[in-house]
């Protein structure tokens, strides 16, 4: 058994494949004076901004970020913002997981 997993390892790390890890979509409507705090947050989970809009005194922040980075996002979002921005999220793509991920992962 031992000996099959790591002749497994050893073939996967030989054959350079990629993991991909879903994407979504997510829209956040935040406060205008509290969006320099979103969009840090946003940027600590790896998230792509894909553009802003204004209305009235709030700001929608479209962007795509990765699924795992999501996890406790609302309780942050709500920290950040107390409790006076909203989000919503849908999938939207698999994407590559890049190098640096893919090695920790891999090697754990």
């Amino acid at each position: 058994k031992i000996a099959g997993a790591h002749a497994f390892k050893e073939a996967f790390l030989n054959a350079k494949p990629k993991l991909l890890e879903p994407i979504q979509e997510l829209t956040v409507k935040v406060p205008e004076e509290m969006v320099g705090n979103v969009m840090t947050d946003l940027q600590s989970r790896r998230s792509i901004i894909q553009g802003i809009d204004s209305i009235d005194h709030y700001q929608i922040l479209k962007c795509a970020v990765p699924q795992s980075e999501l996890y406790g996002y609302s309780t942050n979002l709500r920290s950040l913002t107390q409790g006076k921005a909203t989000f919503n999220s849908a999938f939207s793509a698999f994407k590559a997981v890049p190098n640096s991920i893919q090695a920790n992962l891999v090697n754990n």
